[in-house]
């Protein structure tokens, strides 16, 4: 049976309403709970981009039961990977054990803040295979000494560890960064249901297999409201970012480059593409093909700060009851 989680977006809330939210999330019966590492939002309308890390600590220690997961940390230029291994070990440890280690190949509008520049896509996978490498050496306790194409580390050690390693999930979208990422990894994170994506991963040698031992982790954007024209005028305050697709997002750099891209997209053009308003029924056909391409679990994003109590309160728990009805 699919999954269901809802998403902690950073960009959304500051850091308290995001603990809060999570604890409420876990009430109304998510199952897993992820969380966005932005060091910037999308849009200025959206207000927010708190540390990522610190929120996830607090909320490790006040929910009991929910998975939880990055979705997704860039551990490549923003972060060192050796920083990375030693947080994702902390987090699991105050999570007991529900931590997942999201990673992805990163943007370059939270990543340009420390000056390294923005590296061209190959690279930036082949950094992101490195880095990967050099955190599952750390898990293991040992001392290490790296002295790789993109990185060096000297005589680092993890202290606190997990009985059990942490398990790393890693976004992927093209045939080659399946073909380089997915051995390396315990679980798939994908944004669009692409049956491709998964078929190829679980036809890669070395990989888990999706739906035995790997899981693959989807997430999609939506918008309830009692009031559709409401949704409708947030999502595209909000979220009109979206409709660029990924291929462009990795790429900009800021705020206002993101205001200037989606200057022409309608109200009616983010609607076309995300579930708004108060028809359950509707959002369970949008997430729909998720299920259907394989995907074993599948992230919510309820798009607006402002109205994520409402949604946990009034939405959540039928929405749960159809979206699982309809999984099977």
């Amino acid at each position: 049976m699919t999954r269901f989680g809802y998403t902690l977006m950073t960009e959304q809330s500051g850091p308290k309403d995001l603990v809060d939210f999570a604890v409420r999330a876990e009430g109304v019966g998510f199952e897993f709970e992820v969380m966005s590492d932005h060091y910037f939002p999308w849009l200025s309308a959206q207000g927010h981009a708190p540390y990522a890390w610190s929120v996830l600590g607090a909320v490790a220690h006040a929910t009991e039961r929910v998975d939880l997961m990055t979705y997704v940390t860039c551990p490549t230029l923003r972060y060192h990977p050796a920083v990375v291994a030693q947080k994702a070990a902390t987090v699991q440890l105050l999570a007991d054990g529900r931590f997942t280690l999201g990673l992805g190949s990163g943007e370059n509008l939270n990543e340009h803040v420390v000056g390294q520049g923005w590296p061209a896509l190959q690279e930036r996978q082949a950094m992101l295979t490195e880095a990967i490498e050099i955190i599952r050496r750390l898990h293991t306790g040992d001392l290490v000494d790296h002295q790789g194409e993109y990185y060096q580390v000297d005589s680092a050690r993890i202290w606190d560890l997990p009985e059990d390693p942490v398990e790393i999930a890693v976004a992927v979208a093209g045939e080659r960064a399946v073909e380089e990422l997915a051995p390396l990894a315990d679980h798939l994170i994908a944004v669009e249901p692409l049956p491709d994506v998964v078929q190829q991963w679980n036809a890669t040698e070395g990989a888990p297999t999706i739906g035995s031992s790997a899981r693959a982790v989807g997430q999609i954007p939506i918008c309830w409201d009692p009031e559709e024209k409401v949704a409708v005028e947030r999502a595209h305050d909000q979220f009109r970012w979206f409709a660029g697709g990924w291929s462009v997002n990795a790429d900009l750099p800021t705020t206002a480059g993101f205001a200037a891209a989606t200057q022409f997209v309608r109200p009616e053009d983010v609607a076309d593409n995300i579930p708004c308003g108060p028809d359950l029924d509707a959002i369970v056909e949008a997430v729909q093909p998720f299920w259907e391409a394989g995907f074993t679990d599948v992230a919510l994003v309820q798009v607006g700060g402002e109205s994520q109590e409402q949604f946990l309160a009034e939405a959540a728990e039928p929405l749960l009851a159809k979206l699982r009805q309809a999984s099977g």
